[in-house]
């Protein structure tokens, strides 16, 4: 994909719209990057049966299960707009060109959604069963009987740290690269947005590390803070205007009329925001692991000791 990636920056000059930001391309290619890197430390560490590779490998298949299945459901529902749009700009553009018949395009988009199907629903439930098997794990402990450091809290937590951590992660990329962050009704961009985001990332790193450590208090800033964002990006949504942002981050004007016509695009927030409802409903789900112990009330019975007897009297 590195290479789509860069082949896509270079054919971008030749396009209408002109050329894309650098910083979009930069994100794009740091992501597979980061994706390459961690699928490869995950397959070699499934070859050698670690305990930790086992834990990852279910965590990123339930993440990339229920992510793909949205996924899919949006390109089911948007795909054919997208094609039915870039058509009609095209014979707008060339009138006389001889246009796509429908049976073209409905082969297109069946073999479009079935390959993504495969690839973000069908391979993320294989490995989820596979790696989900009692066996499986009794050889990875067998295999691998020294504790790491996956073993050290319950899985849905490890798996709520992982994710907060990558928040955290990618909140610090895109301060660099693309700064743009949504506040409570507008759009921050530039320095402003890499400093939001540079404090966003903060924040998601410190409470992964709470997390992890299972630190009710973690917990309780957790479900605040992603109640808070919530908010933020329902008001922003509502209110801010996505394509001055854009402007504002250097997009042209022919980039944003495409950006306009694309419908994912009006319809990207309100799935972001279904999104982070079921985050804060698993957010619930697992507050069972953040119980404080209870505390051992201190015994009211004073130890008596026992009275040495005295010497026999008469």
């Amino acid at each position: 994909m590195i290479p789509f990636m860069l082949l896509g920056a270079a054919m971008s000059r030749k396009i209408a719209g002109g050329r894309m930001p650098a910083g979009s391309y930069v994100a794009s290619i740091c992501m597979y990057s980061f994706a390459a890197a961690l699928l490869v430390t995950l397959g070699i560490g499934s070859i050698q049966a670690r305990r930790w590779a086992r834990a990852l490998n279910l965590i990123l298949s339930w993440v990339g299960l229920i992510t793909g299945t949205f996924a899919i459901i949006v390109i089911a529902v948007f795909l054919p707009r997208g094609f039915l749009s870039a058509f009609q700009q095209a014979a707008a553009k060339a009138p006389n060109a001889a246009p796509l018949s429908t049976g073209a395009v409905a082969v297109v988009l069946t073999f479009v959604i079935v390959f993504f199907s495969i690839l973000l629903i069908v391979v993320p439930l294989a490995f989820l069963l596979f790696f989900g098997r009692k066996d499986v794990e009794e050889t990875c402990k067998r295999r691998d009987p020294v504790e790491r450091w996956t073993d050290r809290c319950p899985l849905p937590v490890l798996a709520l740290s992982l994710i907060l951590g990558f928040g955290g992660t990618y909140a610090l990329l895109l301060a660099i690269t693309t700064p743009m962050l949504p506040f409570f009704g507008r759009y921050l961009t530039g320095l402003p947005a890499s400093g939001g985001l540079g404090l966003l990332a903060g924040v998601y790193l410190a409470l992964a590390f709470g997390i992890y450590r299972r630190r009710p208090a973690a917990w309780s800033v957790t479900i605040v803070f992603a109640t808070l964002r919530l908010i933020s990006a329902f008001v922003t949504y509502r209110r801010g205007d996505l394509f001055r942002a854009y402007s504002e981050m250097g997009w042209s004007q022919g980039q944003l009329e495409q950006l306009r016509s694309n419908p994912m695009i009006h319809s990207g927030v309100g799935w972001g925001l279904v999104l982070t409802v079921i985050f804060l409903a698993y957010l619930l789900w697992i507050r069972r692991y953040f119980k404080a112990p209870a505390a051992v009330p201190p015994s009211s019975d004073v130890p008596q000791i026992p009275a040495q007897a005295g010497p026999a009297t008469s």
